[in-house]
């Protein structure tokens, strides 16, 4: 509670001030003094709070994938989500991963450049136990990967990969690739030791298993795309996406429908005494053939022939194929003259 001076004592206070005793500064408010803050020029800040906003929201999503995805491979219990998105120093990141561990540089395109996909080695080898047949059990385990485990675990990482694709599809069409997997952090240089990276941090939880996994990301590489990183476009792109799927349903239903075609060819005039001669293999140029749909030779709408549509030269023609037999015998061409053709 603030006190209320009396007059005298206000009387003091001011006299006290003319006098020098007291110097004025002393009684200046918390708000009017000076607030500083320190930079480190070593470590500038290049993401901002909302773009750092924006990439959890997109992670969320692609925990929220990388969670039914594990599950239905490992057919186990696993929950995936996102702990926390700091911007730090590559050194720094490096320095704070355990060696060995696994490590998989990830080509971002069409960006520039690569990222890092960090896995705990408890949260690696519990998905190889669980794979190879095991209770997937946590296993305190400090060595490097076996070349069937490094196949395995690549297969996982690929399959981790397709929905960190989905996550980042509202704001880029991103085809992140796996390349190379390394165990010991001081191989895995991608880019100079102070230069500022976004680490997202997941925690995993496979069973009774727990562990982190940490996907590096330079700031040079999302840098074409960091306008976009806010929750502004993010939210429209996601309206877009909707208006897009309401399309792709209904073009899926149109797609059932059923719709009734017939597609003529050509025509061609014959005198009777071709007619007469026609039989497997006799090649026709059209004039005023008619070959409708189902490829059938017809005279005067009667099929006589199965027939295959195609070229001689410049012109259209049809190959007469094997002749229809079950014809009734009252649509059967007997005999007539060449004016009826």
């Amino acid at each position: 509670m603030t006190d209320i001076l009396s007059q005298d004592e206000i009387d003091q206070l001011l006299t006290a001030i003319s006098s020098g005793e007291v110097a004025r500064d002393d009684f200046a408010t918390p708000d009017e003094q000076k607030k500083t803050k320190i930079y480190d020029f070593r470590r500038p800040d290049k993401f901002s709070k909302d773009q750092i906003r924006t990439v959890q929201m997109m992670h969320e999503t692609f925990a929220r994938l990388t969670t039914t995805a594990l599950s239905a491979k490992l057919r186990s219990m696993v929950g995936v989500h996102v702990t926390s998105v700091d911007q730090l120093t590559y050194e720094e990141f490096i320095r704070s991963i355990p060696n060995p561990t696994t490590l998989s540089l990830i080509n971002m395109d069409p960006l520039k450049g690569s990222a890092i996909l960090e896995i705990d080695p408890a949260i690696t080898y519990t998905i190889i136990d669980r794979l190879f047949g095991g209770p997937g059990e946590h296993a305190k385990l400090t060595r490097e990967l076996t070349d069937i485990e490094m196949s395995v675990i690549e297969g996982i990482i690929v399959h981790i990969l397709s929905n960190l694709r989905e996550a980042w599809a509202q704001v880029i069409d991103l085809r992140p690739r796996l390349g190379n997997i390394e165990t010991n952090p001081q191989f895995a240089q991608i880019v100079p030791p102070n230069e500022m990276v976004m680490l997202i941090t997941l925690e995993t939880k496979i069973g009774e298993s727990e562990g982190m996994m940490n996907l590096c990301i330079p700031y040079i590489t999302i840098e074409p795309i960091i306008a976009k990183l806010s929750a502004q476009y993010w939210f429209s792109s996601i309206r877009r996406g909707e208006s897009d799927i309401n399309k792709n349903i209904i073009t899926g239903r149109l797609e059932q429908v059923q719709v009734e075609i017939s597609v003529e060819v050509g025509q061609v005039t014959l005198p009777f005494s071709e007619v007469m001669q026609l039989q497997n293999g006799n090649i026709i140029k059209l004039g005023n053939l008619t070959v409708r749909d189902d490829f059938i030779f017809k005279i005067e709408d009667r099929p006589k022939f199965k027939c295959r549509p195609g070229r001689v030269g410049s012109h259209l023609a049809v190959q007469i194929g094997e002749p229809i037999h079950d014809v009734p015998d009252e649509f059967l061409i007997t005999s007539r003259s060449q004016e009826e053709y």
